[in-house]
Parts: C-alpha cells; sequence; structure tokens
C-alpha cells in the first residue's frame, strides 16, 4: 500500500518546557504534539491523579438521577438496569448494579440480545419490566437515542432515568440544529448542549461511575469506596476507543496500575486463563486481549455471561466462566479470518479494490463479525468499507469502516432512501438494507463519492525524525511518563533515513518475526524488530535491490540495502542483558 511520510512540526520552547519539568526535550516535543500546551495541563498530563479528576455534580441532572434513585431505593422500589452488549455496556451495568446494590437497592439487569433486541431500550424491554413489576428503569451506554421508547415508559407510568454518552441526536431546521432530548425523568450525558460538565469525551461507563460516585456521598459511603470500579472504567474507556485524553487518561492510568494486583476475583479470573497474571498491565492489554474477550460474549452468545462474570465471587465458578469467554473468543477469531479471507478472495477476484467505496457480501458471516472485518479491510485497502450479511428478519444488516477523509454517516444520508435502518459517526456505522437494494447501494456510494487518489494513500504521522544515535536507555524510561497510549494519545513514532541494513534472520515458532542489524551513515549500529509481513518485506527488497542483495543481507554480508524507517524505541532484556532495540513499524 502506498505511504505518505510526514513528520509533525509543532513549535515550542522545549528546552525549557523540559528543564521545568525535569524531562528530555524530545518528551517535551511528544507533549507538545498532543496538543498538551497550557502549564496545568502538561502538570496534569504527567503527573494527573484522582484529585485531579472532575466533579460529578456538574453532570446536568446527576444530581436529580441522585434524588430519584436515593428515594427509590428508600422507598424499596424495583429498579431495573438495560445496558448496552458491548464491554462498555457490561462495564456500565456492572458499576450500576454494584454501586446500587451497595446502597441497599432492590436492583436487576436487563441487556439487550444483539440479534434478538438490536442495539439499545425497546418497547419489548420496556413491557417486560412492567410485567416484571418494575418502578424505574436506568440505561446505561444506551436511551439517548430512544425518544419514542422513553416515551412509551414514561407514559405506562415508568420512572425512566437515562445515562448515556453518545452524540444527542437532532434535527436542522432552518439551518439550526434542534437536540432531540428523550423525555425521561433525569438524563445524565456530558454531551448535552446545556451540560456544563467540563469534559463531554466519557464513555458510558464513566457517565455511570460519575452517577455511584455521588450516590455514595448520598448514602454516606466511605469517600474511597468508588475506586473498586476504576478497573472497570479503564477497560470500558480503552475498548469504547474514546479520547485517552484528559480525565480519561488519569482513570485509565490508575485502574491499569489497580489491575496489576487485582482483588476482583472475575477479573483476576480473566487475568489467569489469558496468561496475564502477575504481569504489567497496559492498554494494549485491554484493548486486544481483555475486552474482546468480554465482547466475545455479546457478539456469540449473550453478554450476560461476561456480566455473570465480574459478578462472581467464587473462584472456581469465576475461572470456568473466564475459560468460557476465552474459548467464545478463540472461535469469534477463527470466525473473523474465515470471514476476513472469504472478503479478500472476493475483492481481488472482481478487482474491487480499484472501487472508491467498497462493498462485501458475506451471506454465511455472523452479523456481529462484520465490524471486525470492514475493520481489517479497510486496513489492507486504505478505502471505506462495508461489509453486509443476511440477518434473521431477511435483511441485509452490516457494519462500515471508514478512513479520515470520508464521514461515513454523511455519505450514507445521502442514499438514506435505500436503506431501512441506519447509525453511526464519521468513521463507523451500522445499516440494515432490503437485499435487492445491495447493487444500487453499492453504486449510488461510488458515484456520489468526491474521493481522490490522493485520499487512499496512508498517511503515516512521525513525531519525531529523530537518529538512532540518540536512543538511551533513560529516555526509553522517560517515555513511559506518556503512557496509557491510545486514540489521541498515540503511541510515539520515530524516523531515520538512509540506514544500512547488515543482517536480517526470521525468528519465532510460526517464522514470523524478523531480526535485524541496521547501522547509521557513521556506522552507529543497533538491533531492529519487524513484526510485518516479511514475504511483503522481501519482495519489495527485491524489486528495488534485486535477489543477490536481499541474498547478502541474509548472510549478514555486505549489501546495498538502504531503508528510511519508523520505529518505536525499546530495551530487550534476555537472560540478565539489557539491549537497546528498534521495533520498525514502516519502511521506504
Amino acid at each position: 500500500m502506498m505511504q505518505r511520510w510526514v513528520v509533525m512540526n509543532k513549535k515550542a520552547d522545549f528546552y525549557k518546557v523540559a528543564k521545568t519539568y525535569g524531562i528530555d526535550p524530545v518528551i517535551a516535543r511528544l507533549i507538545r504534539n498532543r496538543n498538551v500546551v497550557q502549564e496545568e495541563d502538561i502538570r496534569k498530563y504527567l503527573s494527573g491523579n484522582l484529585e485531579d479528576l472532575y466533579s460529578p455534580h456538574l453532570m446536568k441532572d446527576l444530581d436529580q438521577a441522585v434524588r430519584i434513585l436515593a428515594k427509590k431505593i428508600r422507598e424499596k422500589k424495583p429498579i431495573r438496569i438495560i445496558s448496552d452488549y458491548d464491554v462498555d455496556g457490561v462495564c456500565s451495568n456492572y458499576i450500576l448494579f454494584r454501586g446500587l446494590e451497595k446502597c441497599g437497592a432492590i436492583v436487576d439487569y436487563k441487556i439487550p440480545d444483539r440479534i434478538i433486541d438490536g442495539y439499545g431500550i425497546n418497547e419489548n424491554l420496556i413491557s417486560q419490566a412492567l410485567e416484571d413489576g418494575i418502578d424505574t428503569i436506568l440505561t446505561c451506554d444506551n436511551g439517548i437515542a430512544a425518544y419514542d421508547q422513553i416515551k412509551f415508559g414514561k407514559e405506562q407510568g415508568l420512572t425512566m432515568i437515562v445515562t448515556d454518552h453518545h452524540d444527542v441526536p437532532f434535527e436542522e431546521i432552518q439551518g439550526e440544529k434542534q437536540y432531540i432530548v428523550p423525555p425521561a425523568d433525569a438524563v445524565v450525558n456530558p454531551k448535552q448542549a446545556d451540560c456544563s460538565y467540563p469534559f463531554s469525551l466519557l464513555c458510558g461507563a464513566v457517565v455511570a461511575l460519575k452517577l455511584i460516585i455521588a450516590l455514595y456521598e448520598e448514602f454516606h459511603k466511605p469517600r474511597d469506596q468508588w475506586k473498586e470500579f476504576l478497573e472497570f472504567a479503564a477497560i470500558a474507556t480503552v475498548c469504547d476507543v474514546v479520547s485517552l485524553t484528559d480525565e480519561n487518561r488519569i482513570l485509565v492510568k490508575e485502574g491499569l496500575k489497580k489491575m496489576s494486583h487485582t482483588t476482583h476475583t472475575g477479573l483476576s479470573a480473566l487475568l489467569s486463563v489469558t496468561g496475564l497474571e502477575g504481569k504489567k498491565i497496559s492498554s494494549y492489554h485491554l484493548g486486544f486481549i481483555i475486552g474482546p474477550c468480554i465482547n466475545a460474549s455479546g457478539r456469540l452468545r449473550s453478554a450476560g455471561m461476561a456480566l455473570e462474570l465480574l459478578l462472581c465471587e467464587d473462584n472456581k465458578k469465576a475461572l470456568s466462566l473466564a475459560q468460557d469467554l476465552k474459548n467464545l473468543n478463540e472461535e469469534r477469531k477463527e470466525m473473523t479470518m474465515k470471514g476476513l479471507e472469504k472478503a479478500i478472495a472476493l475483492i481481488e477476484e472482481n478487482h474491487w479494490q480499484e472501487d472508491k467505496v467498497l462493498t462485501v457480501y458475506l451471506p454465511d458471516c455472523h452479523e456481529s463479525l462484520a465490524g471486525i472485518i470492514a475493520g481489517r479491510i479497510r486496513e489492507k485497502y486504505n478505502r471505506p468499507v462495508f461489509v453486509l450479511t443476511d440477518s434473521e428478519e431477511g435483511y441485509l444488516k452490516g457494519s462500515g469502516r471508514s478512513i479520515e477523509s470520508y464521514s461515513m454517516f454523511e455519505e450514507m444520508s445521502r442514499v438514506k432512501n435505500l436503506m431501512t435502518k441506519f447509525g453511526g459517526h464519521p468513521m463507523a456505522a451500522g445499516l440494515t438494507l432490503p437485499k435487492e437494494n445491495l447493487s444500487l447501494f453499492h453504486e449510488q456510494l461510488n458515484s456520489l463519492s468526491t474521493l481522490t487518489e490522493e485520499d487512499f494513500v496512508e498517511k503515516v504521522t512521525i513525531d519525531v525524525a529523530m537518529p538512532i544515535q540518540y536512543i538511551r536507555e533513560d529516555l526509553i524510561e522517560q517515555l513511559s511518563l506518556l503512557e496509557p497510549f491510545g486514540t489521541e494519545n498515540k503511541k510515539p513514532l520515530f524516523a531515520q533515513k538512509n540506514l544500512s541494513i547488515l543482517g536480517a534472520r526470521v525468528l519465532g515458532a510460526k517464522r514470523n518475526v524478523l531480526k535485524l542489524k541496521v547501522s547509521d551513515a557513521d556506522g552507529f549500529g543497533m538491533e531492529g524488530i519487524y513484526f510485518g509481513n516479511i514475504q511483503e518485506f522481501n519482495e519489495y527488497l527485491t524489486s528495488h535491490f534485486g535477489e543477490n542483495e536481499v541474498e547478502y543481507m541474509y548472510q549478514g554480508r555486505k549489501n546495498a540495502i538502504r531503508l528510511a524507517v519508523t520505529y518505536y524505541p525499546d530495551v530487550n532484556e534476555f537472560r540478565g542483558q539489557k539491549t537497546l532495540q528498534l521495533i520498525i513499524q514502516d519502511y521506504q
């Protein structure tokens, strides 16, 4: 895939910032690249802690929600929590359920079924709550877009409280946005236009946590008792891919610290079966190991399995539940790989990779995997992509994943007459489509698209063009000050050009790791590791330097290969010996 490398060039007095905060000027530059500029923000970025979190009372309707819930708890009225079925929904539900329970509430929960119910609260779930004698419904990670459903619940005499973090729906009337807020007894969502909360980019679980912090105050719980939920706020924040800035960063940092020596039964079991017990847990582990296990139950069975694990207090049972989730995730991975292979084969056979917008129909794909597969295809071809599959109702259901220059939700709005249902944001979307409209959907999206060839060139943003001679162990240690990495706080990327490749060998049981010996023009050498596609790497080198030179490289002989690389510096520790190395990301 074509790439365009761009070096960031944001200005500041890096030496002054470095001196003020006792950091290397390179670290000062990296912080500036992440748009952290004001002194107070730099302090919070480097050493912010739980004392820096904002007061929950600043959130619109939160005190109102606490007043209602406290009254219901004291009157022994049954409360039901209804969440989403993803990681954020499960964690939100867990925080609210445990928190309400500890305040003495009569409380239960319901998680919609992905296939039967679809996303969020619906009239069936409300009717079921009425049948079960429920007095109050409390939503989490959903509800802000459920105007009609909330109205129905109110008309049936239920008390309705919404906690959510999604965008508030609106209608444009004469160029002005008119927001459509559901008619609940309290709507707690920092994205409301008239909410004075200083940071609106929270996930659903953190909105739920803010409610519980205030409820614990109301019931005079010990001041720090809410911290038992930190780990779940961290998991949800990373897995819901919200911005890892401001207080989100603090919550994740503190949650990760706590997780490395967790006393939580369900979480301990999950760390144990995934081989993470006793390890230093990072945001990577949350996003790619813990989160997918929690998510797998909602994708392939019922998200109730994951919540059952979080609520479990018996070690033996927790280990069994955690193993079930891990097995489900392995099954999900296998199904995803098969679906992806089919999709790529279809694209290559039909030369669809030339299309501006890809539409792939996989009739046998499990509908919960369409989004993951779409994301992988997008990574491979750097084009917007929709993956559609047959649903139980006879329609096609699907998910889309986009690139920076294509606002998916806006573009879908232009062909909304072809869909029975759709929703999403610029980078991702979901849709339901009558089967007969599939080719029309594909044609219209492509004919209306204004994407150019330039948009399909992957942009690689480099933080600092830094010679490998500059890499030192203390600098690598300081890089950890920037953690946790994630959305809007990306892992730093460095680059150097004109490196000689003195030698290479393939390692690993699956022969999927490339170890390189690199050297700069001054003869300064270092080891490099590349975890990408080795076959593509070899083909690239052969096409540019010829087969003989590649052979010399693998023999450790003098050769003509010179590359520019992007990298992340790392310390490799083996049998007590520490060596500096580059983790190579891209090459040219």
